[in-house]
């Protein structure tokens, strides 16, 4: 609606305004002194092996999510028909279950990182429990759609790691290049729906609708685990370092 819009239109420019008073980090202030370092350069990700790996496994954590959220819970109409769900499942409300899983998640994996001085445990527990209800997910059959419903927000609190894997993604570059990387790996992330959707959609005439899904989704959850474990822990790392 017209009114909505509008009060959307305030609550952004209300946003930008306290933005402009945010003081800007020590440390980007101090680089922007050392004109010999690269800043912002896109293309210095790809020109070392080590850095360009880092790079590609900081966006494969965060696929499983969009796996979720873009097949799982958008189709989930379909996948209900196939589970042959009790009662009609609506995929707007599975994804309002989901996203508040999301919002629950979110904060349990940040303050767990917080607690446990580990960003890897817990990022690598987030992505288990993530393979562990994607597999029940696909055992559904004839349950009701209350439970569909709890599943659903069961899988938001266990993909509800993106802060957390956004963290990790800053905090593995150099500040040359920090913002670059940041801002670029979750955009990458929200693209491969794209790829993920079109390796189901091609394997579904082979696999069926159940089997295709659940072999995509568990293979993207194996590369994350994969890249999660691999990568460098990052809590308490000086992050006061470029990348040459």
């Amino acid at each position: 609606t017209l009114k909505g819009r509008v009060l959307l239109l305030d609550f952004g420019l209300l946003l930008l305004i306290l933005r402009v008073g945010v003081y800007e980090s020590g440390i980007y202030e101090n680089i922007k002194k050392q004109s010999s370092v690269a800043k912002g350069n896109f293309w210095i990700l790809f020109t070392q092996k080590d850095r360009f790996f880092r790079y590609l496994k900081c966006v494969l954590c965060g696929v499983p999510i969009w796996f979720v959220i873009g097949i799982l819970i958008s189709l989930s109409k379909e996948f209900a028909v196939a589970l042959n769900i009790i009662g009609e499942v609506k995929p707007s409300e599975a994804v309002m279950f989901c996203y508040a899983g999301l919002v629950v998640g979110d904060f349990v994996s940040g303050y767990l990182s917080q607690q446990f001085h580990n960003r890897k445990k817990v990022l690598t527990s987030f992505i288990l429990l993530t393979a562990v209800l994607v597999t029940i997910y696909f055992q559904m059959f004839n349950q009701s759609v209350s439970s569909f419903y709890a599943l659903s927000f069961a899988l938001g609190i266990a993909t509800g790691y993106w802060a957390l894997f956004v963290s990790i993604a800053a905090e593995q570059f150099g500040t040359n290049i920090r913002a670059t990387a940041t801002t670029t790996i979750p955009n990458l992330v929200r693209g491969s729906l794209w790829l993920v959707s079109s390796i189901f959609v091609y394997l579904k005439p082979y696999f069926g609708l159940l089997d295709a899904a659940l072999l995509v989704g568990l293979t993207t959850i194996l590369l994350a685990f994969i890249s999660a474990i691999t990568l460098e822990e990052t809590f308490g790392r000086d992050l006061e370092f470029t990348e040459e």
